[in-house]
């Protein structure tokens, strides 16, 4: 039998049966947006140069694809899903580049987008969507500058860089990773005018956030540093924090990674004492030198997964290089490692049908992933219809929870602007938004809706309660939980609790 041997074809054969399976995803009626991509199409309904936590770019691809497409989950899942696509197609072309190999290049973008990070980034709509993909492609772009030694190629970075830092300022480590490997390379004074160009370009997408910054008291700067355990209220750590926090982070990353990568690593470590990967610096020093600098971090504080999963993808070209270069077996087990990678997500996303889902228990383990992504516009339906049966009219929506308040803002007919009640959580976009102060005094009806709280009195004060209830939310027939839904009578006075947490 003969084997189809165009893996340029093979690539796009397999990104398009993704991509219909995450568009599949995007439409199940169950599953709702997250809460942080909630927010940030919040954002795109409030367009600013910068934001309270991240830069503008998350917001600004959320505005253009539901000017689109329209306001719908679909819209927002459509841009992840397009990156994840893009940023598999430059991990092709870096491999290919560096490796002059169609083969080996397709094998890496399978093992990229089988990894646990790039399906989370690739699917849902993040501010690591866009960040990992021009993490990528400045990478690939450096490859071919330093390849065919062109000036044009550093600039065309520095521009890609520029709109990563546009997208999350974590980019930045490109700088002393970059210098790094030069300096390794012993070709950091060889490099050193081009090194300078594309810094400078690079920090033209600084600006925006410098400015917004100076004009909004640093909000950003502290929140990152509050983050980071630099400012901010700091609870004593012991040894045994320090090595719990530290044991976590390592084991979330090599999630992150996928596990079944485990072993070829162990390969690679082996295998690179005999002779060492082509490029291995160029591949290896973007994903270790985060590694190592968030590991020692994570002593200090705690470290999310996703910080530095962004800065993976290069290991996906390592993976592939190394199987190519092992037996069969291991060729084998690279089909199986990434069809495990992809196949298991995959029975995730696809809808229920005929409930077998309920039959094989998978439906327990979806109610585990997507517990947080449900219910929220069945809170909507159900306020509408209060709204409509107690004649409430013009009433405003907020909740003590940005998450929740971001929640209905979507889900709400025409998509009202919603508020929070500064109940003493940390700071976040809507301290800087229009605040309920401006609802006191107003003759509205007040509706609070809370995944956690009972009311809203410890801030708030209305004339009167006129209706509230316990309203349970479902995952299809199972029960998850239940929210408070308040419909109150003018607010006669805010008192906001404002702790100064970052």
């Amino acid at each position: 039998m003969r084997i189809f041997k165009n893996y340029v074809t093979l690539f796009w054969i397999a990104q398009a049966a993704f991509l219909l399976v995450k568009i599949v995803f995007a439409f199940r009626p169950e599953i709702n947006l997250f809460t942080e991509e909630a927010q940030y199409w919040l954002w795109s309904q409030n367009l600013a140069w910068h934001y309270y936590s991240k830069p503008p770019m998350v917001a600004v691809t959320n505005f253009l694809s539901t000017s689109l497409f329209g306001i719908n989950e679909f819209a927002i899942r459509i841009v992840p899903a397009i990156l994840g696509i893009g940023s598999a197609w430059l991990i092709f072309q870096l491999t290919d580049l560096l490796f002059q190999s169609k083969k080996i290049a397709f094998w890496a973008s399978m093992i990229l987008i089988s990894m646990p990070f790039f399906l989370l980034f690739s699917t849902f709509h993040m501010t690591d969507s866009e960040l990992t993909f021009f993490w990528i492609l400045t990478w690939y772009l450096l490859a071919k500058a330093l390849k065919e030694k062109q000036m044009k190629w550093w600039v065309f970075a520095g521009v890609s860089a520029a709109f990563g830092l546009a997208s999350k300022p974590v980019i930045l480590l490109i700088i002393p990773i970059l210098g790094f490997y030069l300096f390794l390379r012993k070709d950091l004074k060889t490099y050193s005018k081009e090194f300078v160009v594309f810094g400078l370009v690079f920090m033209l997408g600084f600006l925006p956030s410098l400015i917004w910054n100076m004009q909004n008291g640093f909000q950003t700067f502290k929140h990152i540093a509050t983050l980071g355990g630099v400012e901010g209220e700091k609870e004593a750590r012991t040894i045994l924090d320090a090595l719990k926090s530290f044991s976590e982070f390592i084991g979330s990353q090599m999630a992150m990674i996928s596990i079944f990568m485990i072993p070829v690593v162990w390969v690679g470590v082996k295998r690179f004492k005999k002779q060492p990967v082509p490029d291995a610096l160029f591949l290896l020093l973007p994903a270790l030198v985060p590694f190592v600098a968030f590991g020692a971090l994570s002593f200090l504080t705690e470290i999310q997964a996703n910080w530095i999963a962004f800065s993976y993808p290069t290991l996906a070209v390592c993976f592939a290089y190394l199987l190519s270069e092992n037996s069969l077996n291991w060729k084998k087990y690279q089909s199986w490692a990434v069809g495990l990678g992809l196949g298991l997500p995959l029975i995730l996303f696809l809808p229920e049908a005929f409930g077998w889902k309920k039959v094989t228990g998978v439906e327990k383990v979806e109610l585990a992933a997507f517990r947080r992504m449900a219910g929220y516009d069945q809170i909507a339906q159900r306020v509408m219809f209060l709204q409509d049966s107690l004649k409430a009219k013009g009433p405003f929506y907020y909740s003590e929870s940005y998450h929740v308040s971001s929640e209905l803002a979507f889900y709400l007919p025409d998509h009202p602007q919603t508020y929070q009640a500064a109940m003493g959580a940390r700071r976040n976009q809507f301290d800087l938004w229009e605040s309920l102060d401006t609802k006191v005094g107003k003759e509205a009806t007040g509706v609070f809706v809370s995944l956690h709280e009972e009311s809203s009195e410890k801030v708030t004060q209305f004339e009167e309660l006129i209706y509230e209830e316990e309203f349970p939310i479902y995952f299809r027939e199972v029960y998850l939980r239940s929210a408070k839904i308040q419909f109150w009578k003018n607010l006669e006075k805010y008192t906001p609790i404002h702790t100064g947490a970052y």
